[in-house]
């Protein structure tokens, strides 16, 4: 009998390993569906369209972008975090769905760390507070000054509830104790054509979105959010230099796949994007999105992601900030 068990483990372990290893070498063998939670042009859908078309290339298969926006990237998350876990369905996730919104919204769809199979880190963006062509505002204490002496009269756009420009505005009026209103949009797009357009003062956005605008003189950046300057915008001072100390925000860009999705695809995924983020062409690319990128792995990305949602629960909690 102890015989026959054995055997019959050896059987079930060889199984296993054969539908792993099947499930590595068949995938992909239909299209696969990036999710992008946030509205065209922002840089989610910037980053996700070129990450497409080049797993496109390489894995010989359709990739098609799907553009799921609102709720703070809510919406486009919880359709994967409901998807079949077949390696079919991708989210391109942000600090936004897997570490701020967890955080800050009292009843989410879905479980940011238990629904989803971490895959890759893809980058970490710098945010930038900018100000319309219009405004008078030239240095961050002038802001200061202005929002301390009309409380909740300036207002900030962002791309979305719980996204790390929001969290940008939040963290800047719990240093400074500036009070300003939140207008949240539907993505960067929108947000970034208002504060153009002088319907709404200033905004926090990504380098990557701003970076165009500021080129054309659409809009002017007093200060990036990072501890460090952006190597996209060297000569404009960080938070901490402009005097609000403590100020550290980065946004960041990542691949998730369902939880459950078996471990090769999840692998083999990652082993193709790092391929593609060592292409030359696309390293220039990212870089000119003012993307820093560290090679990782799923368990390494996990890890971060830990990091991360313990962080920002602890800013929203100490701060008391509310959706």
């Amino acid at each position: 009998m102890t015989s026959r068990f054995s055997r019959l483990g050896w059987a079930v372990a060889a199984a296993v390993l054969s539908t792993s290893a099947w499930a590595q070498d068949s995938w992909p063998n239909q299209p696969v569906k990036l999710v992008v939670p946030f509205a065209p042009g922002g840089t989610s859908d910037v980053l996700g369209r070129e990450v497409a078309a080049r797993l496109q290339a390489q894995l010989k298969q359709t990739v098609i972008v799907d553009n799921k926006a609102g709720a703070g990237g809510v919406l486009g998350a919880d359709s994967v975090a409901k998807a079949a876990p077949d390696g079919y369905t991708v989210l391109l996730g942000t600090i936004a769905t897997h570490a701020i919104n967890p955080a800050l919204m009292p009843k989410m769809p879905y479980n940011a760390a238990k629904d989803f199979a971490p895959v890759i880190l893809l980058g970490k963006i710098s945010n930038v507070l900018l100000v319309g062509p219009n405004q008078s505002t030239r240095t961050v204490k002038e802001l200061i000054s202005q929002a301390k002496a009309k409380p909740g009269e300036i207002a900030f756009a962002s791309a979305g509830q719980g996204t790390s420009q929001h969290l940008s505005g939040e963290v800047f009026k719990l240093l400074t104790g500036a009070e300003l209103t939140h207008i949240p949009y539907k993505g960067s797009a929108p947000a970034i054509q208002d504060v153009m357009g002088g319907q709404v003062p200033m905004s926090f956005e990504t380098v990557t979105v701003a970076l165009p605008q500021l080129k054309a003189g659409k809009v002017r950046a007093l200060a990036v959010t990072s501890a460090k300057r952006s190597s996209q915008l060297p000569d404009v001072p960080t938070m901490q230099e402009s005097g609000v100390a403590g100020f550290d925000v980065s946004s960041w860009q990542a691949l998730y796949l369902p939880a459950g999705t078996p471990a090769p695809i999840v692998a083999r995924l990652n082993a193709e994007v790092q391929k593609i983020v060592a292409m030359q062409e696309v390293k220039a690319k990212m870089e000119a999105l003012g993307l820093e990128y560290t090679p990782n792995s799923p368990q390494q990305f996990a890890e971060f992601q830990k990091t991360e949602q313990a962080r920002w629960a602890k800013v929203i909690k100490d701060g008391n900030v509310t959706p």
